[in-house]
């Protein structure tokens, strides 16, 4: 092998691992107290109409459709907890709540209000909202 194809596949190679590096890294990153989403069993405020839970899957919504598994009638349900990282690296690379909530404000405007996003499952209306809370 010639010196400089040896050097171009080292270059590539290191490449390679920087960018599995940075996609790896942000999930180990943690500050401060985490993030749940919650779906409480709610009456929905104003004019705002849940939408179906079963129209999201848990491959686009993992916190929400985690949420709304735990979730009962009498009991609050919370996604696993969500650090953001140090100075804001992590929110560019890896997927939180507040991007679902986001989403779902977006995706079903009627089901939005100030509180939260109002949804039925199980015949039942939860209000799914972004709490920060101390871990234990």
């Amino acid at each position: 092998m010639r010196p400089i194809t040896k050097k171009a596949v080292y270059v590539i190679f290191a490449v390679v691992v920087v960018l599995l590096a940075l996609g790896a890294l942000p999930g180990l990153l943690k500050s401060g107290d985490p993030y749940y989403l919650t779906a409480t069993a709610a009456t929905p405020a104003g004019n705002a109409t849940p939408f179906n839970a079963s129209e999201v899957t848990g491959d686009r919504f993992p916190y929400t459709t985690t949420a709304l598994e735990r979730a009962s009638a009498g009991e609050p349900g919370r996604s696993d907890p969500y650090w953001r990282g140090p100075v804001g690296f992590k929110g560019a690379f890896t997927h939180s709540p507040f991007d679902e909530e986001n989403a779902l404000s977006r995706q079903y405007p009627n089901a939005s209000a100030d509180d939260g996003v109002y949804t039925r499952h199980g015949g039942t209306v939860y209000r799914l909202s972004i709490v920060r809370e101390a871990e234990g």
